[in-house]
C-alpha cells in the first residue's frame, strides 16, 4: 500500500463520524455491483477503482477518504 493508505474498520469509521469528522466516502463498486444494490452512503462519490488514479487531483487532501466496494 502507498505510505498514506491504511485499512480502517467500520467501527472506527463510525466512531470518527460520531466525533464529527468530515469523511469523504468513495464508492468504488463495479457498475454491475452498484446497479444491483439499493444501498448508498449519502454524499458519497462514485468512482470506479481503476479510475481513482486519474482523479487524485480532484480529491480533497484535508480530510480522510474512505473507499468501499463489494
Amino acid at each position: 500500500m502507498p505510505p498514506n493508505v491504511a485499512r480502517i474498520a467500520p467501527e472506527e469509521v463510525k466512531a470518527r463520524l460520531d466525533r464529527g469528522e468530515n469523511i469523504l466516502f468513495l464508492d468504488t463498486r463495479s457498475a454491475e455491483a452498484w446497479a444491483k444494490s439499493d444501498l448508498r452512503i449519502s454524499g458519497s462519490v462514485r468512482l470506479l477503482s481503476r479510475e481513482v488514479g486519474n482523479h487524485l487531483r480532484e480529491l480533497p487532501r484535508d480530510r480522510t477518504i474512505v473507499t468501499y466496494c463489494t
